[in-house]
């Protein structure tokens, strides 16, 4: 069976991770086979291991097989840079077999992202992850593959714009449990 990914992007206080967790929450209510991995934690380390060249696709590739060998073929994979074609080429292929992918570009204003980070950032990285942000936000507004759906976020419930992506996917059409 062909496997099939949704990756989801956009700037910091875009609402992925929020956005992920709600899709996990909607398929798993509807029967939907699927996984979802955030890729932000697949090459979180200290000391950055230097000898290693792409750790996060390593782990994806490790993560994806260990799911593959139990059946599932859909995966949901949550993080900012994913929509880029060069990021998304490189997670293709740790995922092996050539899969369908359908990509989402979440949006949302500057203020927006400042509010979300605003409530998330407790400690003393806000100012970083602002900055971070609005960076990634031009990169992401300029470069990413052609076939990207724009999702606006501001404004939204997460639950519409989950549903709005599950949509998109059409996994509720062509579910095996």
């Amino acid at each position: 069976m062909t496997s099939e990914v949704v990756f989801i992007g956009g700037r910091s206080g875009s609402g992925k991770t929020s956005v992920g967790f709600e899709m996990h929450a909607q398929l798993s209510a509807a029967g939907v086979t699927h996984c979802l991995i955030d890729g932000d934690f697949l090459d979180m380390a200290h000391p950055v291991p230097s000898h290693v060249d792409c750790l996060a696709e390593r782990n994806l590739a490790a993560m994806w097989a260990n799911y593959r060998a139990l059946g599932y073929h859909r995966m949901i994979y949550v993080n900012t840079a994913s929509v880029l074609p060069e990021v998304m080429d490189r997670l293709t292929t740790a995922m092996g077999g050539n899969p369908t992918v359908v990509s989402i570009l979440l949006t949302c204003t500057d203020v927006t992202a400042r509010v979300r980070l605003g409530k998330r950032e407790i400690g003393s990285t806000l100012e970083q992850h602002l900055e971070s942000s609005n960076e990634m936000n031009a990169r992401l507004e300029s470069g990413v593959a052609a076939a990207t759906h724009r999702l606006p976020t501001d404004d939204r419930s997460v639950s519409s714009i989950a549903a709005d992506i599950i949509n998109l996917t059409k996994w509720q059409s062509s579910r095996p449990r």
